[in-house]
């Protein structure tokens, strides 16, 4: 892999690296953003945490693992749909180039 950090690091690393980095450029970044389920008119915390949320429109969620699976565009797919964001990043660092990690979502 060649990112900065170099290979096999944690996912909450990668994470605080990049979100040193977003903030470090004047971004509105949330980290482990709460996102709740509303069930008819019963607002349910169910755990879904965004990894960040830019500016409200960009969600990025990061992984480092070997392969991507069809959970992880679903768990994304998810996320757009109950925070309404237009785009989201599925970000993968386990990857020889970090291009080849990088999925793009639109809503």
């Amino acid at each position: 892999m060649h990112t900065a950090l170099g290979p096999g690091l944690l996912e909450s690393a990668y994470k605080e690296c990049l979100f040193y980095e977003l903030v470090k450029n004047g971004f509105l970044v949330e980290k482990e953003k709460a996102l709740p389920l509303i069930y008819k008119t019963i607002k349910l915390d169910i755990g879904y945490r965004i990894d960040l949320l830019i500016e409200h429109k960009l969600i990025i969620e990061i992984k480092s693992i070997e392969t991507l699976t069809k959970i992880h565009t679903a768990q994304v797919l998810t996320y757009l749909k109950l925070s309404r964001c237009p785009l989201a990043l599925l970000i993968n660092f386990n990857v020889l180039h970090l291009k080849l990690g990088i999925h793009r979502f639109v809503l």
